[in-house]
């Protein structure tokens, strides 16, 4: 894909498609990689992105139950 150099400013740009945006999930900020004679724009993923979804798909499955005792026989709560 070819993409024109535009003006911003004092600087230059490149203006990304909406459709572009969209497909990759780009919001705000990319991370730029810079290689020998490559540049490679790549999305920053969010923290936590698609874990309610991965958290919903554990719940139908039955697999989020917890794997040991939320609260141990010798604990004392009145320290």
């Amino acid at each position: 894909m070819e993409l024109p150099i535009i003006k911003i400013g004092n600087s230059k740009g490149l203006r990304l498609s909406k459709t572009l945006l969209e497909k990759y999930q780009i919001e705000d900020k990319v991370e730029l990689v810079m290689e020998e004679e490559v540049l490679i724009i790549k999305p920053i993923k969010k923290a936590r992105m698609g874990w309610n979804e991965a958290f919903q798909q554990m719940h139908e499955a039955g697999d989020d139950q917890l794997l040991i005792d939320d609260v141990f026989e010798d604990e004392s709560f009145e320290e």
